[in-house]
């Protein structure tokens, strides 16, 4: 297996940010609590919920059911700025994140198809800076959470 990050993976739509953070409650985002991580992620749908009876089907079709061609979920990192003031530390952070995600993915390509996630989200909760061994251990953890 090859152990890389590519820009695929990377969460960059500002809709789908939205929608996965969204208060609502939407029945499609899920989320686990782990320290140091609060993670939200949004489940496969099925392709019989994709079926839209409109005209346009482009514009009814909701971005979080847009499902990407790549099977490695779509990751976004989040380390808040009121937590830690220098972008330094919150550089650090996300770097250590990536990492543990890049070498552990893995494990979560390893689930049946529609187990795995299409949207990620890892916000990091803790007030101080974590080693890399806590940072990789509780990402193992919240990959055997996801269901």
């Amino acid at each position: 297996m090859i152990f890389t990050f590519k820009k695929s993976e990377r969460l960059n739509s500002k809709k789908v940010i939205e929608q996965l953070f969204d208060k609502k409650g939407r029945e499609t985002n899920q989320s686990v609590f782990l320290y140091p991580f609060r993670v939200s992620y949004v489940q496969r749908v099925e392709s019989t919920a994709l079926k839209v009876e409109s005209e346009n089907e482009f514009d009814s079709l909701s971005t979080l059911n847009a499902q990407p061609l790549n099977p490695c979920p779509q990751v976004l990192i989040s380390v808040s700025k009121r937590f830690f003031k220098h972008a330094v530390d919150r550089n650090l952070i996300k770097r250590r994140t990536r990492e543990a995600y890049r070498l552990n993915k893995h494990l979560l390509l390893q689930k049946p198809a529609s187990q795995i996630p299409v949207y990620i989200a890892f916000v990091y909760i803790a007030k101080t800076i974590e080693d890399y061994a806590k940072i990789e251990k509780s990402m193992k953890a919240v990959f055997q959470k996801m269901v």
